[in-house]
């Protein structure tokens, strides 16, 4: 297994104070866990299943889950690569011969699809708690020339709780240049009344603008190292990740452009079209960084000697009804929702979950798109979810 966040020689958190150094995740066995053995073996074998039988839900898979510190499932299996392309005649993947298939470890990455929006999210918070974005302020404030934004009052706040009334994307990719795309963005006025909930990866896109016009760095600089770097989490980056798990045969007309079978290039088309680095999708990382990650928040902002927010920050971040992370979703988290669990789901297959009432979390990495996207599943997410939270003593 790669190194759990090895964070160096860091001795600081991001706001430049020496914090005391909260635990290190480590492996250990269920009981030291807190884990019932045999319910957390269910939960290991549910992860097998996971890419087995005639139509798997998955090529590839990983699953990692722990409570507190302790690490004590790490299941990987299937294939990272397993098919040169998708066959529209017959409805299925061609298969590569077995010498030329990469099986997945715990440490392959994966495209995170829909799980950056909580590094943009988290990057945003730290924003609020340095006083440079305010949470109610404007967008317009910030964002003068994104005037359709500006004249309906959409606010920040609005953007992280997905009640800003955007429509849930634009085709960016259709455009032919970066000027276009902007222009779509700015001129993109609410489809709803603004105030009720309505998932839109466009808000995030507005969120990456507000905080990159107000720090004057880039999103992937913010996320290097605002989160990625203080935490030692040196598998997550935007890409390109050449040793990343494939995902999709991108072809017209199932996808929405023609890029041909993907690795280790972002799978959103319209992460692409803005050069692997969006607000919404684009980053690619491990289970054990995500690990860290989740680690982090449940000890309210801290991992090893790094902060990364406050714990009055972190709570903001999983205050009803959420900011970037979604609460208490059983469609997805199953029996862990109820009780204040955030996370989060991504289109490629990935999914995470903290709770925080039982400090447990549950990664799954998995590449449901190779070789072809397929409608959502996420009964699977919600069984891996229901044998966790049986397994908490």
């Amino acid at each position: 297994m790669p190194s759990l966040g090895d964070t160096g020689d860091l001795p600081y958190g991001v706001g430049g104070r020496r914090e005391l150094s909260a635990p290190r995740l480590r492996a250990g066995t269920p009981e030291r866990a807190g884990f019932d053995p045999a319910e957390l073996a269910h939960l290991a074998a549910a992860a097998r299943a996971l890419t087995t039988g005639e139509s798997p839900w998955a090529a590839g898979a990983v699953v990692l889950a722990g409570r507190g510190p302790v690490i004590a499932v790490a299941e990987a299996a299937g294939w990272a690569v397993r098919y040169a392309c998708h066959d529209p005649e017959t409805g299925t993947g061609v298969e590569l011969p077995p010498a030329a298939r990469v099986p997945v470890t715990v440490g392959t990455p994966f495209d995170l699809a829909s799980l950056t929006k909580l590094f943009t999210s988290v990057a945003a918070v730290q924003q609020i708690e340095r006083g440079t974005l305010g949470i109610d302020a404007r967008v317009g404030d910030y964002l003068p020339d994104f005037h359709a934004a500006a004249a309906h009052g959409i606010t920040v706040r609005q953007l992280l709780t997905h009640t800003s009334g955007l429509r849930p994307e634009l085709p960016l990719y259709d455009c032919s240049d970066d000027a276009s795309r902007l222009d779509l963005l700015r001129a993109e006025a609410p489809a709803a009344e603004p105030g009720r909930y309505g998932y839109s990866d466009l808000n995030m896109l507005l969120l990456q603008s507000v905080l990159e016009r107000i720090t004057g760095r880039a999103l992937d600089v913010l996320v290097r190292d605002g989160i990625t770097r203080p935490l030692g989490m040196t598998a997550t980056r935007f890409g390109p990740c050449p040793g990343a798990a494939a995902t999709e045969d991108q072809r017209r007309p199932w996808a929405k452009a023609d890029r041909g079978m993907l690795r280790g290039v972002v799978h959103d088309e319209n992460a692409w079209a803005l050069g692997g680095t969006a607000g919404h999708a684009g980053l690619f990382s491990t289970a054990p960084d995500l690990a860290v990650f989740c680690r982090a928040l449940l000890a309210g902002g801290s991992y090893g000697p790094a902060r990364i927010l406050g714990p009055d920050f972190v709570e903001l971040l999983f205050t009803p009804p959420g900011l970037g992370f979604v609460l208490d979703q059983p469609w997805f988290m199953g029996e862990l929702a109820g009780r204040g669990a955030a996370g989060h789901t991504g289109f490629t297959g990935t999914s995470l979950v903290l709770d925080p009432a039982t400090d447990t979390f549950l990664i799954l990495l998995a590449n449901t798109v190779h070789p072809r996207r397929r409608p959502p599943d996420s009964a699977p997410r919600a069984t891996l979810g229901t044998h966790l939270a049986r397994a908490v003593i």
